[in-house]
């Protein structure tokens, strides 16, 4: 759980980095209709999370390190208490709640917002505001900078408009303990699914099924919903890298590949597991298994501070390019093979991407154009794979067979530290797990 002094220092180092003078305002995300007059359950909006810890939709977070506050000020706006409404769609937390719990100096209902902010902004010089995020947001904000500057003898309107992304975005890159404490727990939760997942799975059983085993496992654990959409693929499905129709029949002999992953407290986990229907690996299944866990294990004991995502990438991409040609899907030497990039055509995808409060989490890969190093607080994946489908001109034996091996890994000052490590990939362990 993070707590909520961790927040207000995550709004003290977010205006340590604005100019002075500044003012950010952060919007909540808006419910999304579903269908006529019901909504898609909510999901807040991952910054606004971060600096508050907020579960209600269309707040507001303001925070000023102008002088004439003896602090960093901070206000809220959000919904109004309402019994009529909150019968119907539940309980609102109100601004005098607000107040109190979130340690603010100020705060209102949305219905106050616009005299609210009229006065919050006078006497600024910056805004700092992700404009283009949310069209109604955006309105919001500049109507109110033109109202302010039209008015120039009445208030001093502020002169730039800044994107708060960048600042913002880098700080969600670097975990803190109790964040990497929350995303154990997501994978945990998550490993705990695909074990689950293995042991029913068998033959003749449906994709959705084991799609629903694997949410009512993240659910029995209190994670109400997975990160992104699961993927069940089964046999060649599993050559397509985000099916998520989860609607066949699962045949014997089928390699079963499950990309899925809670959403646990907002943050994200994010697991691959590729095993067989009927719970033992044919040779050729074991061949092709064996070359992506070579290269995921080679990029694990690699990978720490210093190295980028893109050697670690160029590392895996040279350890499956021997390996597919030693399988006789590629011809000719390593070396041509790199040079001409023929082994994209089997290994479709990077090696791995950030992963935090978005499943695909922010913050630059390059800096100034150079890749950039991996430092200790940042949590990526670690995901190989090799797609091999029924009409790919290769051995027989090989086709229709898709292969991904995904773990979360926290960069620490030493190396790196596998989040997701309870679920079994060697495969003498699989097979085990899937006899119990």
């Amino acid at each position: 759980m993070i707590s909520q002094q961790e927040f207000t220092t995550r709004q003290d180092r977010l205006l340590a980095q604005c100019q002075p003078y500044s003012i950010c305002l952060i919007h909540a995300a808006s419910l999304v209709t579903r269908s006529r007059d019901t909504e898609y359950v909510f999901r807040q909006n991952s910054d606004f999370w971060y600096l508050t810890g907020f579960n209600e939709p269309d707040g507001w977070l303001v925070l000023s390190n102008h002088p004439r506050y003896p602090s960093n000020f901070r206000a809220m706006a959000c919904q109004a208490k309402d019994p009529q409404a909150e019968v119907w769609h539940g309980r609102r937390f109100g601004a005098e709640n607000a107040l109190e719990h979130f340690g603010l100096d100020e705060a209102c209902e949305l219905e106050q917002l616009p005299e609210a902010l009229h006065e919050w902004m006078s006497g600024h010089k910056h805004v700092y505001f992700a404009l283009g995020d949310n069209e109604k947001a955006d309105q919001v904000v500049t109507e109110m900078l033109a109202m302010l500057r039209s008015t120039p003898k009445e208030n001093t309107a502020p002169q730039s408009l800044e994107d708060i992304r960048p600042i913002l975005h880098e700080m969600r890159l670097f975990k803190s303990a109790c964040e990497v404490a929350v995303m154990r727990a997501a994978a945990q939760i998550s490993a705990s699914a695909h074990k689950r997942a293995m042991q029913l799975a068998h033959p003749g059983c449906y994709e959705y099924q084991l799609e629903a085993e694997l949410h009512h496992e993240f659910a029995m654990a209190g994670a109400r919903s997975p990160a992104y959409g699961t993927i069940v693929g089964s046999g060649n499905n599993a050559c397509i890298l985000h099916y998520t129709e989860n609607s066949d029949k699962v045949a014997d002999g089928d390699l079963i590949l499950i990309d899925a992953g809670a959403e646990f407290q907002g943050y994200a986990a994010d697991i691959t597991r590729t095993f067989p229907a009927n719970g033992t690996f044919t040779d050729a299944q074991k061949e092709v298994y064996a070359l992506v866990l070579k290269a995921q294990e080679a990029v694990l004991a690699m990978i720490g501070p210093g190295v980028t995502l893109n050697e670690a990438m160029q590392l895996s991409a040279e350890i499956i390019t021997d390996g597919l040609i030693t399988l006789g899907v590629l011809t000719g030497s390593v070396a041509d093979n790199l040079d001409k990039q023929s082994w994209r055509q089997y290994y479709l995808h990077g090696l791995g991407h950030y992963i935090g409060l978005d499943v695909h989490d922010v913050g630059d890969y390059k800096i100034q154009g150079e890749d950039r190093p991996l430092k200790p607080g940042m949590v990526i994946t670690v995901e190989p794979g090799i797609y091999l489908p029924e009409d790919a001109d290769i051995p027989q034996q090989y086709r229709g067979m898709g292969v991904r091996i995904e773990d979360d890994v926290v960069i620490t000052a030493t190396g790196a530290d596998i989040l997701t490590g309870d679920v079994p990939k060697q495969i003498e362990d699989i097979e085990a797990l899937m006899r119990k």
